[in-house]
């Protein structure tokens, strides 16, 4: 980033991000001394980045060794390659009894642990897959976060959560987090949504706390909402909202 001097107060995002070049921010850390509006917005940024992170991380369930054990017997086994089997050199009759199920046995055991080992990875691959979309997630967000028109708004949900949007209108792009979010009752969901010359558009959905991208054209958006809705959600929201945090227009 190249930025001038009269451009420092955009710098907050970047900051709080650690994206800055080393001169730009002993420029703006010599800056925060003398403006008090960028030390609040950085000091929010930085609070904001940390709730982020937090809910980005996916660790692998707890429960995963025990699935892989419990699956052994009922993976799906290959037939036995019997045709393949070489009789043994004719030493005796009960060599000859005794090697052919030896041989078999053996070949049931290597297609149980291939199919055993095909699970696992495919098993892998499921993790690997749903690491990349976090990590693209954490990208996005990011990026929202670094913007130099980017911008929080903070508000209490009346459920007692504790809620963040931050917004570009450059990148049309938004970010809520909620920290504190009471799980649900059964067959309800959180609903998000964004305001549109008087309209309530669906925006997504959260489940837990943690971090979305909402959905939709938030350049045009002047409030983003959170309701209770019925599990699925709804065209329209059918409760009071939560929560309704203005956005810059």
């Amino acid at each position: 980033m190249n930025q001038e001097r009269h451009d420092l107060h955009v710098l907050a995002g970047a900051y709080a991000l650690d994206a800055l070049e080393p001169a730009e921010r002993e420029a703006f850390t010599a800056h925060l001394v003398t403006c008090e509006a960028c030390r609040h917005e950085a000091a929010e940024f930085e609070a904001t980045a940390a709730r982020l992170a937090a809910a980005a991380a996916q660790p692998p369930p707890a429960e995963m060794k025990h699935r892989t054990m419990a699956a052994v017997d009922g993976v799906r086994q290959l037939a036995p390659r019997t045709a393949t089997v070489t009789a043994p050199v004719a030493i005796g009759g009960a060599l000859r009894r005794g090697a052919l199920p030896f041989a078999v046995a053996a070949s049931v055991a290597a297609a149980l642990f291939g199919g055993l080992a095909a699970w696992q990875h495919q098993e892998g691959r499921q993790y690997e897959q749903r690491a990349l979309k976090a990590e693209q997630h954490t990208d996005t967000v990011g990026a929202v976060l670094a913007a130099p028109d980017a911008r929080a708004f903070h508000a209490p949900a009346r459920n007692g959560a504790a809620t963040t949007v931050v917004s570009s209108a450059r990148q049309n792009r938004a970010v809520f987090a909620a920290a504190g979010l009471p799980a649900p009752a059964p067959g309800r969901t959180y609903q998000l949504w964004l305001e549109q010359s008087g309209t309530m558009r669906p925006a997504g959905f959260i489940d837990r706390d943690g971090t979305v991208l909402l959905e939709g054209d938030t350049a045009r958006a002047g409030a983003v909402g959170l309701t209770l809705e019925p599990a699925g959600g709804s065209l329209r929201p059918t409760t009071p909202p939560l929560v309704l945090l203005r956005l810059p227009t």
